[in-house]
């Protein structure tokens, strides 16, 4: 017994030290990025991602209408992201608040867009989200999984006809709030 505890404890001493994972270069981040658009938007999308030390900073300025944000190499997992232009206010507000540990962001963000010091659409506005496994070797996604959002901002199920819940097409999340929207999984 005390054999195989020493055993453990030698493999824990030699075990490699988990690091921080570097993000990848500009050129990586924005192919893998622009997957989440459709492919009509990708060549035109402003994109976010990672620089050398971590910090969010602009990859690509865009000419279109869709911000797409690189996957963060902090995090497990692929998962990246593009939504519209008029969302980008809304996004980055909840990323400065999680990093600063807030755990209520959607009350301090609702808070915000109702006394007018966070901008946010009043019109509807798309999200596509895209997760899997990126190989950047072949620029491809395995394992992918989509989903498309739309925002309606305090729509509800009376208003559009859609049920609250998921029941095997699109549904109303969020029915009411300023970022209510309509979720579309794997479409």
């Amino acid at each position: 017994m005390h054999r195989i505890a020493a055993l453990c404890l030698l493999s824990l001493m030699f075990a490699p030290i988990a690091q921080a994972q570097s993000p990848p270069d500009a050129e990586t981040q924005i192919a893998a990025a622009v997957k989440a658009a459709p492919n009509s938007m990708r060549d035109a999308a402003t994109v976010r991602g990672y620089g050398p030390d971590g910090t969010i900073t602009t990859l690509r300025e865009g000419t279109g209408t869709l911000v797409c944000f690189a996957d963060d190499p902090a995090q497990d997992g692929f998962k990246v992201a593009c939504y519209h232009q008029s969302l980008a206010p809304f996004m980055q507000r909840g990323r400065e608040l999680r990093r600063q540990g807030v755990t209520a962001v959607d009350s301090v963000r609702r808070a915000e867009i109702e006394d007018g010091t966070l901008a946010y659409p009043d019109h509807p506005a798309a999200l596509y989200n895209l997760s899997g496994t990126y190989d950047p070797a072949a620029d491809t996604v395995r394992e992918a999984s989509r989903l498309h959002v739309i925002y309606v901002p305090y729509q509800t199920a009376e208003s559009t006809g859609l049920p609250t819940r998921p029941q095997g097409g699109p549904w109303l999340m969020e029915p009411g709030q300023p970022w209510a929207h309509i979720m579309v999984t794997n479409p």
